[in-house]
């Protein structure tokens, strides 16, 4: 199969992948049976037959690739290309009957990101990226904000799954965006929140302990909206098991100031 074919086939899958599992999450919704992964971590019934969806057809169509998806599901060959799968990020929103959660897919391709979709099916809006080509919502360009400063930006953010027992700690950042910033939103979703800065909706996105699943999309699609991804030293994630332990994505312009607020306070 020649490269351009090769890729076209690549994104087919994807889609069809994002298709198939957006379905499973709509015809789930409100009504799902809950286990808990910890104290403040969930896992539904949608959330494994979406994965179950998504590797039954990475399977058929794609044998000899990799992957590594939420719920304890990972095959490592060494493989040259590896997808990562979040089935159904915003679980505990979605448990609970509010309607902001997604499904989210990357394919890296030696480590590097070529491929990355996210769907919210419930606003109907899919996130496509690939790499050199732009970032796209509902086939349409997007790119991040030009907000020029901290002082006029719109901020998200997530508290990790130990949030109970480093509250002060956790909030003190909140504390130090929210009096320098217009306003800061949390969603429930990382992935979301990362399209969002994507298609310029927010300028700036931080939150720690996140997973590999959570962000590998959303780290495609702030790249190739014109934004910037780091941890909070500035530092690029350095291979798949650092992405998501700090996350800071921005439109970039207010990057270097987010690093100033976040820095002192690790």
């Amino acid at each position: 199969m020649k490269p351009g074919s090769e890729r076209a086939e690549l994104r087919r899958i994807l889609q069809e992948a994002l298709d198939r599992a957006s379905r499973v999450l709509r015809r789930r919704f409100g009504s799902v049976s809950i286990r808990y992964k910890g104290r403040a971590n969930l896992i539904t019934q949608a959330d494994l037959e979406s994965q179950a969806t998504i590797l039954a057809l990475i399977r058929r169509r794609l044998p000899l690739h990799d992957y590594r998806a939420e719920e304890k599901a990972c095959r490592d060959t060494g493989s040259e290309f590896v997808w990562i799968i979040d089935p159904l990020d915003g679980t505990t929103n979605f448990a609970h009957g509010y309607p902001v959660s997604c499904v989210s897919i990357a394919l890296l391709q030696r480590g590097r990101p070529i491929l990355a979709g996210i769907h919210d099916p419930f606003r109907d809006e899919r996130f496509l990226a690939e790499a050199g080509r732009g970032a796209r919502l509902n086939g349409r360009p997007v790119r991040v904000s030009s907000v020029p400063r901290l002082s006029q930006s719109l901020l998200i953010t997530g508290f990790p799954y130990d949030r109970n027992k480093r509250p002060g700690y956790y909030t003190e950042f909140y504390r130090s965006f929210m009096v320098r910033c217009h306003d800061v939103r949390r969603s429930g979703s990382a992935a979301l929140d990362m399209a969002w800065v994507a298609a310029g909706r927010a300028d700036g996105f931080w939150e720690f302990n996140l997973n590999p699943w959570d962000v590998a999309a959303g780290l495609l699609l702030v790249r190739e909206a014109g934004g910037k991804v780091s941890d909070f030293h500035g530092r690029p994630w350095d291979g798949i098991a650092s992405f998501g332990h700090q996350t800071l994505a921005s439109n970039g312009r207010i990057h270097d100031a987010m690093l100033r607020v976040l820095g002192p306070r690790l």
